[in-house]
């Protein structure tokens, strides 16, 4: 195999001779799509694939996924600095495969990864397990893949400009499995999924996440949803007809999310909530809390604007917002879990609507809160 030395690379993948890298994987990700520096390269010429690793030809076929792992698999056998594949054109693969990414890997994908055909079990067209560093700096996936992308237990994951315009199955999938500790330090800067049957983002048993914008568009389930999630700061959630004949929301809490040891100190920041029509725009509960959303922007949901069940230490429009439509803001409570309490509505307009309190909860504040064609109905 050729030594690892970084090639230069434009958009095209035109290239230069071999040089040092003289920049980092991440400052790479601000770049165009394909631009900086590489030690693995594939790209599509008319039907045909090639795969290299410096002046070394890895593969030529007609097989995208083949030469991608090709490529994959010329990077430095357990290395710990990153080390970057640029894939160039787009293709499809079979919704049963993964591209499973190790440890300090950049992926960088200029062009479109189709998934066709059945799907197997936790496969999805970019994967990894069990891994620390990885970095996929651009991507946009096609199809009905079970996930567009999975990773399980990843440390130091970062997630830069993604792509999925699909058919079914869920977008991306984050979690740490079935282990008590938590993946740490996951960074997700721009993501667009429309057409998924489940989730744009789900999250579960992640400690340190930040989110930049997720942008859904008719998708079945949840826009973004955090599940046993902690320490999280979200820009924008923006989602249009999301959850639609569901219980799901634009954006979700779940399952202790934001909970830390037996406490909810506030952990969980999101900027802003957009919703239109759809399901839910907010939903939190099953001993969720700890959370701040500055910004809310709620119309026309099929269920509820806003609901919280269940949950702790929740405050909604600490900076302003509106909601409109019939759904209206519900706060109540099941048997099974603790009551409701420390819940704060604040600084909202809300119009033609309802605000309902049922259960009783405990040490619910609503301020600064004007009605317009709206009833309210609380303790």
């Amino acid at each position: 195999m050729a030594a690892t030395a970084a090639v230069q690379s434009n958009a095209f993948g035109t290239e230069e001779e071999p040089t040092a890298v003289s920049q980092s994987p991440t400052e790479a990700q601000a770049q165009d799509c394909g631009a900086g520096t590489f030690q693995a390269q594939v790209a599509k010429a008319g039907d045909t694939w090639k795969a290299r690793h410096g002046d070394t030809v890895l593969y030529t076929g007609d097989d995208m996924f083949a030469a991608m792992n090709a490529g994959l698999d010329s990077l430095t056998p357990n290395r710990t600095t990153k080390e970057r594949l640029v894939v160039l054109g787009s293709g499809t693969i079979s919704a049963s495969e993964r591209l499973k990414l190790p440890s300090y890997t950049v992926l960088d994908v200029c062009g479109t990864i189709n998934a066709t055909g059945a799907v197997a079990t936790d496969t999805g067209p970019i994967f990894s397990r069990d891994t620390t560093d990885v970095e996929v700096q651009h991507a946009k996936i096609t199809g009905a893949p079970m996930y567009g992308m999975f990773f399980r237990s990843v440390s130091n994951l970062t997630l830069g400009q993604i792509d999925m315009r699909l058919s079914g199955g869920l977008g991306i999938r984050i979690d740490n499995g079935s282990k008590t500790t938590p993946a740490t330090n996951t960074r997700i800067d721009d993501v667009y999924v429309s057409g998924a049957s489940s989730h744009a983002v789900e999250t579960a048993g992640l400690d340190g996440v930040t989110i930049g914008t997720v942008t859904a568009r008719d998708v079945g389930e949840a826009g973004l949803l955090l599940n046993t999630t902690t320490h999280a700061e979200v820009g924008t959630v923006d989602a249009q007809n999301v959850g639609t004949g569901t219980g799901y929301a634009a954006f979700r809490m779940a399952n202790r999310n934001g909970r830390i040891g037996d406490g909810y100190e506030n952990n969980i920041h999101v900027n802003q909530v957009i919703a239109r029509g759809g399901g839910r725009g907010i939903f939190c509960v099953s001993e969720s809390g700890g959370a701040v959303i500055d910004r809310v922007d709620i119309a026309d949901t099929g269920n509820n604007a806003i609901l919280v069940e269940n949950c702790y230490n929740v405050t909604i429009a600490a900076e302003g917002g509106t909601v409109s439509g019939a759904g209206g803001i519900r706060i109540a409570a099941r048997d099974e879990f603790a009551n409701t309490s420390d819940v704060t509505l604040e600084n909202l307009t809300v119009t033609d609507s309802f605000i309902k309190e049922s259960p009783c909860a405990e040490n619910t504040v609503i301020k600064n809160v004007e009605l317009v064609n709206t009833t309210k109905d609380v303790c």
